[in-house]
C-alpha cells in the first residue's frame, strides 16, 4: 500500500512565502514524476510544478520565478518553495505521485491536500 501525505501550508499575507512538502511511503518499485497540483473554489484542479526523477522540471506560467519544486528521491520526497504569493495563489494544493508499485505495474496517488491562503 501506497501512502502520499503533504505538509506545510497555511495563512500568509501577498508578498510572503510558504514551503510545502510531500513524501511518498509504502511498498514500490521507483517514483516517476512527483508533482504539485492546486484547486481553488469554482475552479479545475491545475498543474502547479511537476519534477521528474531525472530532473527536468516543468512550472505553470503563472508561478514561473516564484515557485521552485525540488525532490529527493533517496527519501521519495517533493518540495514546492512558494515565494512572493499572491492572493490568487490561495487554493488547495495537492500532491501527486506518479509511481511503479512493481517494474511493470503504474499507479497515480494524490495526497489529501493542504490549504494555501494569501491575503491581501
Amino acid at each position: 500500500q501506497v501512502h502520499v501525505v503533504e505538509s506545510g501550508g497555511g495563512l500568509v499575507q501577498a508578498g510572503g512565502s510558504l514551503r510545502l512538502a510531500c513524501t511518498a511511503s509504502g511498498s514500490f518499485s521507483n517514483i516517476n514524476v512527483m508533482a504539485w497540483y492546486r484547486q481553488a473554489p469554482g475552479k479545475q484542479r491545475e498543474l502547479v510544478a511537476s519534477l521528474n526523477r531525472g530532473g527536468t522540471t516543468n512550472y505553470a506560467d503563472s508561478v514561473k520565478g516564484r515557485f521552485t519544486i525540488s525532490r529527493d528521491n533517496a527519501k521519495n520526497t517533493v518540495a514546492l518553495q512558494m515565494n512572493s504569493l499572491k492572493p490568487e495563489d490561495t487554493a488547495v494544493y495537492y500532491c501527486h505521485a506518479n509511481i511503479n508499485t512493481t517494474p511493470s505495474r503504474n499507479y497515480v496517488y494524490w495526497g489529501q491536500g493542504t490549504q494555501v491562503t494569501v491575503s491581501s
